[in-house]
């Protein structure tokens, strides 16, 4: 499918201060970048680098005052839904040494705290279907809510409230995921469909050789999400990480079926 991504922010910076921008759509094997374009008013000078694990890019800059940035992007994704439940579980001796980092707990991702749940609400379950389970546990045990937790909340926080937005749907899978042993990292995405639109944040699981996309909040299909950024956690992936102080005055996030001229947005 073609996607068409329009994203823009709007920000006031009251004095100098560094920002990492994570922005535009990566290309990879599934999602083909047919064209895109991100222009910055209000800050200078550019400086890309590589985004991590080699996915994607970001933009270093130094914002004073009045900051807006757009991008626009149309991309063909090519994918489809992975079948978990066929999938193994690579055993940890015989990770590749660029996923091993992804086992150990994070920040955000206190997997040590949640061996002793993991071992007994999933017991029995082998293989890829045990992360089809947790997944499925945090749609169903959780309850989306815009503003139930800000940039100090974590996937233990969010295990005890029971509830959150999309990036703490993702923090707990990958918490959950690397308590039983499986790698996990957080993406962040442009999803169709995501309501209300906004960037997205999804999970990519290591089994059987390759990282699988999953979607425990269910708000985009895997199919049509588009990836930016991938990373241990929220502080990896975040669209704009500021040494400084910033104020928002607007933001949107746009995605829709390319050539369709009612479209959806997410």
């Amino acid at each position: 499918m073609r996607l068409s991504i329009d994203a823009a922010i709007d920000y006031h910076f009251p004095a100098p201060a560094d920002v990492l921008l994570a922005l535009e759509a990566a290309p990879m094997a599934d999602q083909r970048l047919i064209d895109d374009l991100l222009t910055i008013d209000g800050a200078g000078p550019l400086r890309p680098i590589a985004g991590g694990d080699g996915v994607g890019r970001r933009t270093w800059l130094c914002a004073d005052g009045p900051f807006r940035a757009h991008y626009r992007a149309r991309v063909e994704v090519e994918r489809t839904a992975p079948d978990l439940g066929a999938l193994a579980i690579v055993p940890r001796p015989a990770l590749p040494a660029e996923v091993v980092p992804y086992i150990w707990p994070s920040r955000y991702c206190e997997a040590d705290r949640f061996e002793g749940f993991v071992a007994r609400e999933f017991d029995g379950v082998e293989g890829g279907a045990k992360v089809a389970a947790m997944a499925a546990w945090i749609h169903h045990r959780l309850d989306y809510r815009a503003g139930s937790s800000d940039g100090r909340t974590t996937a233990a926080d969010t295990f005890v409230s029971r509830q959150g937005v999309c990036r703490d749907y993702a923090h707990l899978l990958a918490a959950f995921a690397r308590a039983a042993g499986v790698p996990a990292r957080l993406v962040s995405a442009y999803g169709l469909g995501v309501d209300p639109p906004d960037f997205h944040a999804l999970v990519e699981v290591w089994l059987e050789g390759g990282w699988r996309l999953v979607d425990p909040s269910r708000l985009a299909p895997v199919e049509s999400v588009v990836r930016i950024c991938v990373g241990r956690d929220a502080t990896d992936i975040a669209f704009m990480t500021v040494f400084g102080e910033a104020r928002m005055r607007a933001q949107s996030v746009a995605v829709t079926l390319d050539g369709d001229p009612r479209g959806e947005e997410g």
